[in-house]
């Protein structure tokens, strides 16, 4: 006898989140009346293929997990909401089901103040979570994401150039009220590199590109559709000043490298705009100094691309580690970085070498979990497998070690090879228990045959949701309602500790941080 064929009431009892809905059809021919039964998501409301492999690949999507958040919100009834603002029953405005849809038009409508580039705030970077009371005054329940509003960074001067005093009028260019296309941005040197960045670029809402500055045309053509560029104004670099004068254009994105970075940078500053660098604003102490002091002076906001703090899994850890204390005493952090596919020999040395470009990140990742902002004691150990980063002066391959005050070690595997799929692996191992973050893909499936398996993953794919959110994260600080998550303070230590890696491999000895003073050398970065 064969295997029994599930039905959709099989699938909708195994998924607590799918359901199964009764539309009635009726039949021109006969007259007659028949009842379709359809397989959908409760959350997303949209229906879903009958394949396994689909619902998987549903269920472990941004989209999904988005909406999930918002149905969770709307159960939870938040009291920031007036009586005034429920509508009645019946009316042709109210929604009869708890759809996210709904959640957002009753937020707009009370005007949350949690969240500045969408009606429900998306969850900020741990870190900035502050007292655990979101701007309604609601506060936060063990297990359920709140809208949360990042601690705000004051100036030297002692004010908030960034948060905007409730007296002051929004700007009305920009789209910053609901109904407005959203925040007018210019794009800088967007390449092949700026894959993930683009993609939530493309599928958000709340911001619109209205210049893309590059010389390479057809490298703009191949990230963003047809579709939006026909809104869009293409410029050469000589031209940029045409995008810097518009001020329909409230935010600048820089994706170029760090060597020609922070001249744009400074640029826009200048004009007035805010400004989302997606790699290091400069590699030179002096020079990123003075882009943080110019974002200071113009009261505008300075965003860096540490974009693995906004990873939803790397969040989780940090709260885990940090809020729970159910770890005990962190002893030891494993980090596990192979790149696929690998980055080609112009963008590494164009981003600065293994160590800026790309170490950097889980430096910074190590560092914020152990709320620590240097180590000790680095060493590191590292070769160049290609024949061309050897001439380079440069290793594509490295392992770096760290003890940091508080007696924890770190260790960082870096690669930029990598065979099959993206590798991105972090245990915590403490006094009472440890935590992994394991490789995950669309199927949830891990493959260590030889088969081809599931398709190969990207680092692009792989971040793509925290690409997304610290986007978000820029949206907010234009229209004031966050302050940027990275400081010049950390920022600075953050790359000279990654300067001291590169140091410590190219010396072959351990570098002693203890004493170094955070304005001892002008130059981060050690050129060869």
């Amino acid at each position: 006898m064969g295997r029994k064929k599930k039905t959709l009431h099989d699938y909708a009892a195994e998924f607590s989140d799918l359901g199964v809905k009764r539309q009635p059809m009726e039949q021109h021919n006969s007259g007659e009346r028949t009842v379709l039964e359809i397989l959908y998501c409760k959350s997303c409301e949209i229906p879903v293929r009958v394949r396994r492999d689909r619902i998987l690949e549903h269920l472990a999507s941004a989209r999904h997990f988005r909406n999930r958040r918002l149905a969770k919100l709307w159960d939870r009834k938040p009291s920031h909401l007036s009586p005034e603002v429920e509508a009645p029953p019946g009316s042709p405005g109210q929604s009869d089901s708890a759809s996210p849809l709904a959640l957002q038009s009753k937020l707009i409508l009370a005007g949350n103040c949690c969240s500045s580039s969408s009606p429900v705030s998306r969850s900020c970077p741990p870190s900035q979570s502050g007292s655990g009371v979101c701007a309604g005054g609601s506060p936060k329940r063990k297990g359920v994401v709140t809208p949360a509003v990042s601690a705000p960074r004051t100036s030297a001067s002692g004010t908030r150039p960034w948060l905007l005093p409730p007296d002051v009028a929004r700007p009305a260019f920009g789209g910053w009220e609901p109904g407005g296309f959203g925040a007018g941005l210019a794009v800088f040197g967007a390449g092949s590199g700026s894959t993930a960045l683009c993609r939530n670029l493309l599928e958000e809402s709340r911001c619109q590109l209205l210049y893309a500055v590059n010389d390479q045309r057809r490298e703009v053509e191949d990230l963003f559709s047809q579709e939006r560029l026909a809104h869009a104004r293409l410029l050469r670099a000589v031209d940029a000043d045409i995008a810097l004068s518009d001020p329909r254009v409230t935010g600048v994105i820089v994706c170029s490298p760090p060597n020609e970075a922070s001249a744009i940078v400074l640029r826009a500053l200048r004009a007035g705009k805010g400004v989302f660098c997606e790699r290091l604003p400069s590699l030179d102490r002096n020079i990123a100094e003075s882009c943080f002091d110019e974002a200071d002076r113009r009261g505008r906001p300075l965003v860096c691309g540490f974009y693995k703090r906004f990873d939803p899994a790397l969040q989780y850890l940090y709260k885990r580690v940090n809020e729970n204390d159910s770890l005990g005493r962190i002893q030891k952090i494993s980090a596990v970085s192979r790149m696929y596919p690998q980055p080609s020999v112009a963008t590494i040395r164009s981003s600065g070498g293994i160590f800026h470009g790309a170490a950097v990140h889980d430096i910074d990742i190590i560092c914020w979990m152990l709320g620590e902002r240097i180590p000790d004691t680095i060493f590191s150990l590292g070769h160049a497998f290609c024949a061309e980063m050897a001439s380079l002066s440069d290793a594509d391959a490295i392992s770096v070690s760290m003890k940091f005050p508080s007696g924890a070690i770190a260790s960082l595997d870096v690669s930029q090879h990598c065979n099959k799929s993206c590798d991105q692996r972090l245990e915590v191992y403490g006094s009472e228990g440890s935590l992994q973050m394991e490789n995950r893909n669309p199927l949830g499936i891990s493959d260590h045959s030889r088969s081809p398996g599931p398709r190969p993953q990207s680092a692009a794919d792989r971040f793509r949701d925290a690409h997304g959110e610290l986007l978000r994260h820029f949206l907010r600080t234009l229209r004031g309602r966050e302050a940027p998550f990275f400081t010049k303070e950390q920022y600075l230590w953050t790359v000279q500790v990654a300067a001291a890696a590169e140091q410590a491999w190219k010396s072959g000895s351990a570098v002693d941080l203890r004493h170094m003073a955070a304005n001892s050398t002008t130059t981060i970065k050690t050129e060869a």
